[in-house]
């Protein structure tokens, strides 16, 4: 998973152990986040979680909520999350 991550990108680990945001919190995340790069690499683990050196390599580790997810569930709660708050730094209404 390393080899891919470009050096210039934001780095998000997915991880039970991360913070939990609100959507605001992660919308205001994403536009400090904007302000120092607009390539965002979210790593999300397996059965196993992420390796230790994901998590170093991370710049921010999130948590989307204390419970475990299957791995294809993270991804659509992920994009789900990140429309979200595209929609509402946007001043879109669907973020609620």
């Amino acid at each position: 998973m390393l080899k891919v991550i470009d050096r210039n990108a934001r780095v998000i680990a997915l991880d039970v152990s991360g913070r939990n945001w609100s959507t605001e919190q992660l919308a205001s995340k994403f536009v400090n986040w904007s302000q120092m790069t607009n390539h965002f690499q979210f790593l999300v683990g397996g059965p196993d979680g992420l390796a230790k050196t994901c998590l170093d390599r991370a710049d921010e580790t999130w948590s989307l909520s204390k419970l475990i997810f299957p791995h294809f569930l993270v991804r659509v709660l992920l994009a789900e999350q990140v429309y979200r708050v595209l929609m509402l730094n946007a001043n879109h209404p669907y973020h609620k």
